[in-house]
């Protein structure tokens, strides 16, 4: 039951995701999240829309700067409307061709990068074993840095000390001698 019910939510939130997004009745947020379409064009949509609505796609590329038939081609496929209509134009078939093309070169990019698991779970072994190794070694070559200077320092002490004692028996020795 459970599946079933994440199976339901996971597909109507697909079907939200490339739900369409008509120029006529969309926020600027919407408008936003069509690809293709950025802040600044969407701020041109609103501010035209704010004149009029778009009547159909061709009303919409001519009063839109910076949008022609190529790009009402890119928006229309990534889910935009005009009026509920996609647009039907010159560009829209080598849009959609685009897509597809774009869509297989990506799958076959990660299918050539993409390692079985086990091979991927291998790698990060050896990754950690030579980072543990790498630590190790830093850790015993530290430590023995810390020991050599243990060593010198109480080896140093001991020194001065003999030469205390020493310098101090020198005078006690002579004045003995005297």
């Amino acid at each position: 039951m459970f599946k079933k019910v994440l199976a339901f939510f996971a597909a109507m939130s697909l079907a939200a995701a490339f739900a369409a997004v008509d120029v006529n009745k969309a926020s600027e947020a919407e408008l936003d999240s069509v690809k293709h379409i950025g802040p600044a064009t969407s701020k041109l949509i609103i501010s035209e829309r704010k004149k009029s609505e778009f009547k159909n796609w061709e009303d919409f590329i001519t009063r839109v700067k910076g949008v022609g038939p190529k790009r009402a081609a890119e928006f229309s496929a990534a889910g935009l409307t005009v009026g509920g209509a996609a647009y039907t134009g010159a560009g829209a078939a080598d849009a959609k061709a685009k897509a597809k093309v774009e869509a297989k070169a990506d799958a076959k990019a990660d299918k050539k990068t993409d390692k079985p698991v086990t091979e991927k779970a291998k790698d990060a072994a050896v990754a950690t074993k030579d980072a543990v190794k790498g630590a190790a070694v830093a850790t015993k070559d530290a430590v023995k840095e810390t020991a050599k200077d243990a060593k010198a320092a109480v080896t140093s002490k001991k020194e001065t000390k003999t030469e205390v004692k020493v310098e101090a028996a020198k005078p006690a020795a002579s004045a003995a001698k005297k």
